[in-house]
């Protein structure tokens, strides 16, 4: 009777919607850590893997917030520019005397609104989202240029340092508290999006906005929920890089709406919506990551590492709309 509970376990779990795409990605992930493991004993060593971690946490909370906006077959390019918004208002505010948790809470409702505006724009306005959101991409870089008069900031000082502790320097458990803040995130947003009506409303969305409508799911609503998400998740990633650095930085996360996608397809999480899991997030941010610091332990230049993982992912794009491509044609 066990055996046969079991065997139905399993069952559920592998016939998951995506599971299928993480458990070839975490295969990869297994692949890439012997690799680099045999080609540099020192990518294995407790130091590196603490390190590794602190580096993939940021990239899997971008990740995540992503993942929710490409399920509904949306995209959000702002989240690189947003997670710069964060750090720069927090940072400025910080220098200029405001409490470091005052300034994170200002920080956080001035990214949540951005989130809004990207989920009027493209679910009220009706606006594609890659047009919608390359503006807000070049509003909020803008904002996070002139919020301290085009310059970086100074330090933010000793007064900040349990905001510095609180988001990348301290420990729990042994775990750095930016890992601690990825995983507790990550348990969240996975509930919200595997157990709750929101979450089904959103792969509804994704799958077929027309029948989703028809079945009573607030598009606009929905919408305006996943990009709020993606803010969200920006801004602390912004959060953590201002306590990693200790000052704001203007180009601060520069390209991170790419690591964002790389993470999300990677993982399994579909372009053409309707399908993907957090889990698989996770295992892609984690495959950026060991490329990243496998590559750089072999003594690859920063460009080859680029090229790596912009060959990934459209490999990773192309294989997703070639097979559900393949799959629709079978259905008609």
């Amino acid at each position: 009777m066990e055996d046969k509970y079991r065997k139905n376990a399993l069952k559920r779990i592998l016939s998951t919607r995506g599971m299928g795409q993480v458990i070839t990605a975490a295969i990869g992930l297994i692949i890439l850590c012997i690799a680099f493991g045999i080609l540099n004993p020192a990518f294995t060593s407790s130091k590196n893997v603490g390190n590794l971690l602190r580096q993939i946490a940021p990239i899997i909370l971008i990740g995540i917030g992503q993942s929710y906006v490409l399920i509904t077959a949306n995209i959000d390019l702002s989240i690189g520019s947003v997670v710069g918004m964060s750090c720069m208002i927090s940072a400025t505010l910080m220098t200029k005397g405001i409490n470091p948790w005052v300034a994170v809470l200002i920080t956080v409702i001035c990214c949540l609104l951005v989130g809004i505006v990207n989920g009027v724009l493209v679910a009220r306005c009706q606006l594609p989202p890659f047009i919608a959101t390359l503006g807000t991409m070049t509003i909020a870089r803008g904002i996070a240029q002139i919020v301290n008069n085009n310059y970086n900031t100074d330090s933010i000082g000793n007064a900040a340092k349990g905001f510095r502790d609180f988001f990348y320097y301290g420990k729990f458990a042994g775990i750095y508290n930016t890992v601690w803040i990825a995983i507790i995130l990550w348990v969240v947003f996975n509930f919200v999006l595997s157990k709750t009506r929101t979450g089904r409303h959103i792969y509804a969305i994704g799958s077929n906005v027309d029948a989703a409508k028809l079945s009573g799911v607030s598009v606009v609503g929905t919408t305006i929920k996943v990009y709020l998400i993606s803010s969200f998740c920006s801004a602390v990633v912004g959060l953590t890089i201002c306590a990693t650095s200790g000052m704001g930085t203007m180009d601060a996360g520069n390209m991170y709406e790419m690591y964002a996608v790389a993470a999300s397809v990677i993982g399994g999480v579909s372009t053409l919506g309707g399908q993907g899991i957090l889990l698989g997030t996770v295992v892609g941010a984690a495959i950026w990551g060991v490329l990243q610091n496998g590559l750089q332990f072999a003594g690859a230049p920063v460009a080859i590492r680029n090229i790596v993982i912009g060959v990934i992912v459209v490999i990773s794009v192309l294989l997703d709309v070639v097979v559900r491509t393949g799959k629709t044609k079978k259905k008609s």
